[in-house]
């Protein structure tokens, strides 16, 4: 039988309501006039279902629902008239024998209505459990005037819609099908085949789906609703009510608007994940009384006290990324491209809906060069990767080139084969096949190790400039916790935000973080050593470069040194180095006059603060209205050696001017 219209349904359901009401109201009236005979001995019969109506009629689903017997569904329907007939106010009060008395107690129903039985108003039979029906004030519950809850009622005369007492704690969300691609795909027909009618038994199996791409878990539940025809709804984990009755009075709510009108609940455990006190027991609670669809949406997996089938959910692999950025830009842009949008997929991990719109944004901006276009496509990774970091990370904007530093041949030699292993990376693990033989060993790591200021965070930013990548120096005080399980999580965080735009990760002084481990003589030493193989684990995996800086390299682990892929020592630079450094440390727009090279590499300095004393003396000579001079370098450089505590020898740049 093909479903009715809306308005036929309406109609006829309003007919149905009505008549249902009207046989009511003659039982009332029979009781009435039968002054104390039986009610069940009357010969009122029920209204017949309209013929082959699809979906049933409103108060038919509700009982169903609820699974009401004859009685309930009549007391339902007795304090349903109230609101809708005018007739039940006075035969209540008659029956009453009270003008003021118009509502209906349930010991007026024991005695009107048929099939009568006692524990239809049990707080646990279904009339007080789903809050069909609410108790008024009064000291005899079988006196108390009985009232039908507002949902209720709109619910019986065929209008649908969100009980207003749920408004502010969950969200609706789009109910079209979204576009996934077969990895996640394959994860949505999963979860449809579990969520079949019949599939399960007393309550739908919880789902959560772990993983950091949000957006793919709400694009999946999406999906399922849609295929399941049901309402998808999201709830943020924060909204959880701590308090136990507050939490079971919304809970019971949202149960019962999920059975009426057939909803699923996408529950956002993001913030459960923050550690926010309390937060967790009271979404474990949620999560084990739950009986209705209900999908869990968070980074890790949560504890739960019940069967919870676990989807882990990645991002796009790379070949449906390159697929999506081709449907994206469309065959003929793509094809412009040639190999540059392999340098995209190489660095940038990114999800559906990020690549769409980049591509569009891309396409309007630079519609007509293929540079220009490849040019927009970085531009718009970039920017839109971005802000995940900015909140965990100090961004460094990377300006130094490889004509700043001055090291070794053999160093730079290392820094550029760095280089080469990130930009060839792609190559290797994808098309050469190394990622598909094992995931270990494919991070690209490197140390960088020396005193402090011989160019080590210099290098990081040369390397991001001529890789066009972000780099973001990581703050320890932010990442290192005294708590349990803290660090593991800040480092989680910083790893997962950057995989979306490959960006460089500068640890910097990582001995403080990344020592050696010690001997387990205690829980927090045990705790600690936890943390270091974690951190050995997301390097191995994470695909963009992670750069370590220690000004002591004996303190790093001997077990984290095999696992670092390039490691260079930044030497302290001898006289010709120093020279070097005074050479190209003054910009071409700084007028200078009179400076000695030789003079200045005698200071046993290195390069971090011989930019310093270039930069002091700057201002100085900008004040005084000249060009820089070897005195403005004497001062500052006396300045430079207070700050180190160190003696400073004026004969060494030539004595006093």
């Amino acid at each position: 039988m093909s479903p009715a219209s809306p308005a036929s349904w309406t109609e006829a359901n309003q007919q149905y309501l009505a008549a249902m009401l009207g046989r009511v109201r003659r039982l009332l009236e029979a009781r009435l006039e039968a002054s104390g005979g039986p009610s069940d001995a009357l010969p009122v019969e029920d209204a017949p279902l309209p013929e082959g109506l699809q979906p049933p009629p409103a108060l038919e689903i509700l009982a169903r629902l609820f699974q009401l017997s004859a009685f309930e569904r009549d007391l339902l329907l007795l304090c349903a008239g109230v609101e809708l007939d005018t007739h039940f106010g006075p035969l209540l009060a008659s029956l009453h024998g009270d003008p003021a008395r118009t509502s209906p107690t349930f010991s007026l129903a024991l005695a009107a209505l048929p099939e009568a039985h006692w524990n239809a108003l049990a707080p646990s039979a279904p009339l007080r459990h789903w809050r069909l029906v609410e108790l008024g004030a009064g000291g005899v519950v079988t006196q108390c005037p009985l009232r039908i809850d507002e949902r209720i009622l709109h619910f019986l005369t065929g209008i649908t819609h969100l009980d207003e007492r749920l408004t502010g704690y969950v969200a609706a969300l789009p109910g079209l099908a979204a576009e996934l691609v077969p990895s996640q795909g394959a994860i949505a027909d999963q979860i449809v085949t579990a969520w079949r009618p019949g599939a399960w038994g007393v309550q739908p199996p919880v789902v959560e789906l772990v993983g950091s791409d949000a957006a793919a878990h709400r694009a999946i539940a999406v999906t399922v609703s849609a295929r399941l025809n049901l309402n998808l709804y999201v709830m943020q984990a924060a909204a959880v009510p701590a308090n136990v009755v507050e939490m079971e009075s919304l809970r019971r709510l949202w149960e019962r608007e999920a059975l009426l009108s057939g909803n699923a609940l996408l529950l956002d455990c993001e913030q459960v994940e923050s550690g926010e006190p309390g937060l967790a027991p009271a979404v474990g609670r949620w999560i084990e009384g739950q009986s209705t669809p209900l999908i869990l949406s968070g980074r890790e997996r949560l504890p739960a006290r019940r069967p919870v089938v676990t989807f882990e959910v990645s991002k796009p692999s790379t070949s449906e990324q390159r697929q999506l950025w081709q449907a994206a830009l469309g065959a003929e842009p793509a094809a412009s491209l040639n190999g540059r949008l392999e340098g995209i997929l190489a660095h940038f991990n990114l999800d559906a809906a990020t690549i769409t719109l980049v591509a569009a944004e891309a396409l309007t901006q630079a519609p007509a060069s293929p540079q220009a276009l490849a040019d927009a496509l970085w531009k718009g990774c970039t920017d839109h990767s971005r802000p995940g970091m900015n909140e965990l990370a100090q961004y460094i904007r990377p300006l130094a080139t490889w004509d700043d530093l001055v090291l070794p041949e053999a160093r730079l030699q290392t820094l550029h084969e760095i280089g080469m292993h990130v930009r060839q990376r792609m190559k290797v693990y994808e098309t050469w096949g190394f990622a598909a033989r094992s995931t270990r060993g494919l991070g690209i790591s490197a140390l960088f190790s020396g005193v402090s200021g011989t160019g080590k965070t210099m290098a990081a930013e040369v390397l991001a400039n001529e890789l066009r990548l972000e780099l973001y120096r990581i703050d320890l005080s932010q990442v290192v916790s005294k708590y349990i399980g803290e660090t593991e999580k800040n480092l989680r965080r910083v790893f997962d935000a950057a995989e979306e735009g490959g960006s460089i990760l500068l640890f910097d002084e990582a001995d403080a973080l990344f020592g050696k481990r010690s001997e387990v003589k205690d829980s927090h030493d045990r705790y600690a050593n936890v943390e270091i193989s974690y951190l050995l684990q997301r390097m191995e995996a994470y695909r963009g470069l992670a750069i370590l800086t220690t000004n002591l390299k004996e303190n790093l682990d001997q077990a984290f040194m095999r696992r670092i892929r390039f490691v260079v020592h930044f030497p302290f630079p001898d006289a010709a180095q120093r020279a070097e450094i005074w050479r190209r440390v003054f910009p071409t727009q700084t007028p200078t006059a009179g400076l000695d090279v030789g003079k200045l590499a005698r200071l046993n300095i290195p390069g971090g603060n011989i930019r310093n004393i270039a930069l002091y003396a700057a201002f100085l000579a900008a004040d005084a209205g000249g060009p820089v001079r070897m005195s403005h370098l004497q001062r500052a450089a006396r300045v430079e050696f207070a700050k180190l505590e160190r003696p400073f020898n004026e004969t060494e740049l030539g004595g006093r001017e």
